[in-house]
């Protein structure tokens, strides 16, 4: 039985890259075992070699690539072979389904489920590989993620919570159970065309208690909405103008941060003032008619070369983060020049004035993207509620209007 070595190797793609044409270097003894194979072919540009697994089915020869030589050396191509296609071969099962039967760990199950949230263009995916990779090295990156217990996941959340970051330990957690049960589901998942083999069949985070939620219940008056509101249009502080257009149109929609964070110029269809989301939170479609006031704020902003109409900062080739617009408001609301409010409450403010308003609250319901499950909701139609919706918004751009002349009667007088 030959075996390849590196000599040999590069002896045989020094005669390809004199002849041309391609060669075979095969290892094993091919009888029920099958064979590891080296192709060597010449290229228009180069010579290249790649490793592939070998087996006779159905008196036809199947082949299977493994890697690229370098990359891959002769002991790795080895031990791939006869841990994923060797035991196959015996049992006589196609080496097409072979998948990698390595024991997948703590890494790959983080790495695997960030990734599986930006195929899937969750914008939660930067937030989540953040937290999981703080914790990834005391859990035992290369630890087998079967062999993490509860008990490890409670240590590590302990002194989170203990320090007083109440949110960010449910946070923690959340990541954790979130990995752990696309872990269990992933193996299975016939979309998937190599996951790693976790062997997963409990959620070591399943039976960790979560923080109570507090509902909130915050939202601005319609002083402190125009106080906001004015604030916004002319800050006492230096603050990047997109932030401050963000939060405006947040006011002004009622709709969820980081969507509206997000905005880019194929969601505005200028002519019918309409923003049009092809996925929202809620999986959902939605699109919504904006006050004119809105539709004014909008048109008074070139979007950036890359279609953003509120760009970060520090880069321009990415939205605002929710976190971003939340702390400047933070900062400014601590030195008392705004009223105390959160984004979310900015959300509640509009549901609540725009009920002020005369707006029905199914309407309001339609405005905000809340599930609803009639059938015309779970199947989406662009026009859908469009006129209802329209009409919801020119009564509160009427609202708001009345209230910003009030106050501007107010300071006159």
């Amino acid at each position: 039985m030959t075996q390849l070595t590196d000599s040999l190797i590069r002896r045989a793609i020094k005669r390809i890259g004199q002849s041309g044409g391609s060669e075979l270097l095969t290892e094993g003894e091919g009888r029920g075992t099958g064979r590891l194979v080296l192709r060597v072919k010449a290229t228009r540009c180069r010579v290249v070699a790649e490793w592939l697994a070998q087996q006779w089915r159905d008196n036809k020869r199947v082949r299977v690539k493994i890697g690229d030589y370098p990359s891959m050396t002769v002991e790795e191509a080895r031990e791939t072979f006869e841990r994923d296609f060797a035991n196959a071969i015996q049992k006589r099962r196609s080496i097409r389904i072979v998948r990698d039967n390595r024991t997948g760990t703590v890494g790959d199950l983080f790495d695997g489920y960030v990734g599986w949230l930006k195929a899937h263009e969750k914008p939660s995916w930067k937030e989540t590989e953040k937290g999981l990779n703080k914790i990834a090295d005391t859990l035992g990156r290369r630890r087998a993620a079967r062999d993490i217990e509860p008990e490890e996941i409670t240590e590590i959340l302990r002194p989170i919570y203990k320090r007083g970051a109440r949110s960010m330990a449910c946070h923690v957690r959340g990541y954790l159970h979130a990995a752990f049960n696309w872990g269990i589901k992933s193996e299975h998942d016939y979309r998937n065309q190599s996951p790693r083999r976790f062997g997963l069949h409990l959620n070591p985070a399943a039976s960790i208690p979560t923080e109570p939620k507090i509902v909130g219940n915050r939202w601005l008056s319609s002083r402190e909405f125009v106080q906001l509101y004015r604030w916004l249009e002319y800050p006492s502080a230096p603050v990047h103008p997109p932030y401050l257009r963000a939060v405006r149109l947040l006011m002004l929609t009622g709709q969820r941060v980081q969507e509206i964070a997000r905005l880019h110029v194929d969601q505005w269809d200028a002519e019918e003032r309409i923003i049009d989301w092809s996925k929202t939170k809620n999986g959902s479609p939605h699109a919504i008619p904006v006050p004119s006031l809105a539709a004014e704020l909008i048109e008074g902003i070139v979007p950036n070369r890359n279609g953003y109409f509120f760009p970060a900062a520090m880069d321009p080739t990415r939205p605002v983060s929710h976190q971003t617009l939340y702390a400047f408001m933070w900062r400014q609301r601590d030195n008392g020049v705004i009223p105390s409010v959160s984004n979310r409450d900015l959300r509640r403010t509009w549901k609540t004035l725009a009920g002020q308003a005369g707006v029905a609250k199914e309407i309001r319901d339609r405005i905000q993207n809340h599930a609803l499950q009639d059938v015309s909701s779970r199947n989406y139609d662009r026009w859908d509620y469009m006129p209802e919706k329209r009409a919801g918004m020119e009564r509160w751009d009427r609202f708001v209007r009345s209230l910003l002349a009030k106050e501007a009667l107010r300071r006159a007088a």
